[in-house]
C-alpha cells in the first residue's frame, strides 16, 4: 500500500512538471510513512513542505496542487492536508486485507526486499581474543551482529559473517606464558603468581593437560624462571600502587619463557591454550545460534608477509616516518589526535599494524562495505583505522564501524562483576544455561547497540507479560493452539495455506470480507508495515526495530484473542479469522528468525 502511494505521489509530480510547475529534470525524494496516529489516515508525506521553495507558494497551497493531480483510485479512498502541509491518505478497509493473502503466498519470503541487490557486505564481529571463555559483554556483540547479518539479507545483501581470531600478539604471549606458569605451579613449584597474568580455571584445565601429555619437558628451575625480571606491584591497604611494575613484571616472564622454552616448546603450550579456547568459543557461539563463514588469523597476516606489504604501502605514500627507533603512521594528517606506533622500538609491530593489513585484506576481497561491530570503549580507536585506509588509497566510508555497549548483569538487583583476566565473571554459556538462548538473543537486541543495557536475569527468566521474549512467543504459541482446537473439532478450512472450501468460492484465497472488528483492522496495517521495517531496519543497521516491531504485532494478537472467539461455527467469519492470524503467525515467524529467537508451537 504504502508503494502505491508513492506511485500516486510520483505521478502528481510528473504532472506538475508537464504543466512546468516544476523542472523537467526536477527528481525529488518522495517519503511514505506510516501515520503515527489512526486519526490522521494510513500513510502520511511531508513532499509538499520539501517543495515550497522551488514552488514558491506556501506548502499547505503547495500540498493541494498535488493532492489536485493525484490519479484515481479504489484503494486510496481519501486526501488530506494536516497541520503545515503534511498530506495525510486514508486507505481502503478491504484493501488494507490484501496484505494477509500477501503473507499467505510469500511465506518465509514476506518482508524480503531488493534493496542491497549486487552488494556485498563483510559483518566482522565479536572478535574477543582468544584468551578465556566469552562472557556476557561477548554475547552482546554476538547477538547484534548476528541480528544485523540476517537483517541485511533479508534485504538483499550478500552477507558474509567473519571473526577476526587475535592469534598474536601481547596478550595471546601473557595467556601462553600463564600457562606455563600455572604448569610450573601444578608441577610442584611454588612461587607468586604474577599480578597481571590471567588467572582463569581453564588455565590450570590446560596446564594440567600438558602434564599428562608432556611430563616435566617443560619443567625448569623458578630462579631461572624470574632471573632479571622486574618486580611486580606491591599495593598497600587501599589497594594504591607503592612500588613495583606489574607490566613489566609480566613482560620480563614472557622474554624468560620464550627463552628457556625454545620456540618449538613455547609455540606447543601457545598452540595448546589457544586451540582449546578457540574450539570453546566457537562451541559456545554455535550453541548460542551464531555461526561464521570464516574465522580469520591474525597470525596469518604476519606468516604471509600482508603487514608487511600494507606497511611498504604506507611508506611508499610517505605516510610511515621514525622516531626514538620505532615507525610511526602519520594519523595525524587525516584528523587522528596523535600520531600511531607501527613498528615498536624492539621490531615487534603493534596491533594497529595488524588491523591496518587486515583491513586492507577485507578490500582486496572485493567486498563493498565492511561492518566492524566493537565494543564502545574502541570509540578512539575508529580515526586510525579510517586514517590508514584513505592513506592506502581505499575510501573510508566503505568502512562502517558499529559500537556495541557492554550489558550489565543484574541478579535479584545486584549487579555481577566482569574480569577475563582476573577470571571473577559470567561467561555466556552459564547465561545460556540460566535463561535460555531465546531470552539472551531477545534481550540483547531489544535496544540500540550504542544504547547502556541492563540485562535483568529474573524479568528474561519469568514467564509473564512483563518478559518480551515470553510475551512475542505466547502470541505465536496461542495461534498454534487454536489450529489445534479447530483440527481436534474436526474442521477443513486448510488455513495453512488460506484455500478456500466456501461454495461459489474461487479456490485459493479465503474471503476476508467477515474481518470487520477494530482489532483485525490493526493487526492488517501491522501486517502491511513489516516489509517497511525490515527495509528501514536494515539501512539503519538496527535490528532493534525488529524486536519493537514484534511486540507490537504480539500486543495486537493477544487484544485480537481476548476480544473474540476464532473457532466459530460460521464458517465464512472462522475462515477470515483463521487466515489472519496464519498471516500473523508467518509474520511472528519471520522476524523472530531474523533476530535469532525460536517459535514455539507450545509453551
Amino acid at each position: 500500500m504504502k508503494q502505491l502511494v508513492a506511485d500516486s505521489l510520483v505521478k502528481a509530480i510528473n504532472q506538475l512538471k508537464l504543466e512546468a510547475v516544476l523542472a523537467a529534470d526536477f527528481e525529488p525524494n518522495i517519503v511514505v510513512e506510516n501515520a503515527k496516529d489512526k486519526a490522521h489516515g494510513d500513510f502520511a508525506t511531508n513532499l509538499a513542505m520539501m517543495l515550497t521553495k522551488l514552488v514558491g507558494k506556501p506548502p499547505r497551497d503547495v500540498a493541494q496542487l498535488i493532492i489536485d493531480r493525484l490519479p484515481e483510485s479504489d484503494v486510496i479512498t481519501k486526501v488530506a492536508i494536516a497541520g503545515p502541509g503534511f498530506i495525510n491518505f486514508f486507505i481502503d478497509e478491504a484493501a488494507k486485507y490484501q496484505v494477509v493473502h500477501e503473507v499467505a503466498k510469500q511465506g518465509n519470503q514476506f518482508g524480503e526486499s531488493t534493496l542491497g541487490a549486487g552488494q556485498s557486505v563483510l559483518v566482522e564481529f565479536v572478535s574477543a581474543n582468544p584468551t578465556g571463555p566469552l562472557h556476557v559483554g561477548h554475547g552482546r556483540g554476538a547477538a547484534y551482529g548476528a541480528s544485523l547479518s540476517n537483517l541485511l539479507k533479508v534485504a538483499g545483501y550478500t552477507v558474509s559473517n567473519e571473526y577476526y581470531v587475535n592469534d598474536a600478539g601481547r596478550q595471546m604471549d601473557i595467556l601462553a606464558t600463564s600457562t606455563w606458569l600455572r604448569y610450573l605451579s601444578e608441577s610442584g613449584q611454588s612461587f607468586p603468581f604474577p599480578s597481571n597474568g590471567y588467572k582463569g580455571d581453564y588455565i590450570f584445565d590446560v596446564a594440567k593437560g600438558l602434564i599428562q601429555q608432556h611430563g616435566d619437558k617443560f619443567v625448569f628451575e623458578i630462579a631461572e624462571v624470574f632471573a632479571n625480571v622486574a618486580a611486580d606491584e606491591v599495593k598497600d591497604d587501599q589497594g594504591e600502587v607503592i612500588s613495583g611494575d606489574k607490566e613489566k613484571h609480566i613482560d620480563g616472564l614472557i622474554v624468560n619463557a620464550k627463552q628457556l622454552l625454545g620456540e618449538a616448546n613455547y609455540r606447543v603450550i601457545f598452540d595448546e591454550v589457544l586451540n582449546l579456547i578457540l574450539s570453546d568459543i566457537k562451541e559456545d557461539l554455535s550453541g548460542f545460534n551464531v555461526e561464521f563463514d570464516t574465522w580469520f588469523s591474525e597470525r596469518s597476516l604476519m606468516d604471509s608477509g600482508v603487514i608487511d606489504a600494507a606497511l611498504e604501502k604506507l611508506q611508499a605514500a610517505g605516510k610511515i616516518y621514525e622516531k626514538s627507533g620505532a615507525l610511526w603512521f602519520k594519523s595525524t594528517d587525516y584528523g587522528d589526535e596523535k600520531d600511531r606506533v607501527v613498528v615498536r622500538d624492539n621490531g615487534l609491530k603493534t596491533y594497529f599494524a595488524s588491523d591496518i593489513a587486515y583491513h586492507l585484506n577485507k578490500l582486496e576481497r572485493g567486498f563493498d562495505t565492511l561492518i566492524d561491530v566493537w565494543g564502545s570503549d574502541h570509540h578512539g580507536y575508529i580515526p586510525r583505522v579510517e586514517a590508514a585506509m584513505t592513506a592506502m588509497g581505499a575510501d573510508p566510508k566503505a568502512l562502517e564501524v558499529l559500537l556495541v555497549q557492554f550489558a550489565i548483569l543484574y541478579r535479584s538487583g545486584k549487579k555481577l562483576s566482569m574480569s577475563t583476566r582476573s577470571g571473577q565473571f559470567v561467561t555466556l554459556r552459564e547465561l545460556r544455561e540460566e535463561v535460555g538462548v531465546d531470552a539472551a538473543r531477545f534481550f540483547y537486541v531489544q535496544r540500540k547497540s550504542e544504547q547502556h543495557m541492563d540485562f535483568d536475569l529474573d524479568l528474561a527468566k519469568s514467564r509473564s507479560n512483563e518478559n518480551p521474549v515470553y510475551y512475542i512467543q505466547y502470541a505465536h504459541a496461542r495461534i498454534c493452539r487454536v489450529f489445534e482446537q479447530a483440527k481436534q473439532k474436526g474442521f477443513a478450512v486448510d488455513f495453512e495455506s488460506q484455500k478456500s472450501t466456501l461454495k461459489g468460492i474461487k479456490p485459493g484465497v479465503v474471503p476476508l470480507s467477515s474481518l470487520t472488528l477494530e482489532q483485525e483492522s490493526l493487526l492488517a496495517t501491522l501486517l502491511g508495515k513489516y516489509p517497511d521495517v525490515v527495509s528501514r531496519a536494515a539501512q539503519a543497521h538496527e535490528p532493534h526495530q525488529i524486536a519493537y516491531y514484534l511486540k507490537d504485532l504480539a500486543h495486537g494478537l493477544h487484544s485480537y484473542y481476548n476480544a473474540c472467539q476464532f473457532v466459530v461455527e460460521d464458517e465464512a467469519v472462522r475462515s477470515a479469522r483463521f487466515a489472519l492470524i496464519a498471516a500473523v503467525r508467518q509474520v511472528l515467524r519471520n522476524g523472530l528468525a531474523i533476530i535469532g529467537v525460536s517459535a514455539p508451537e507450545s509453551m
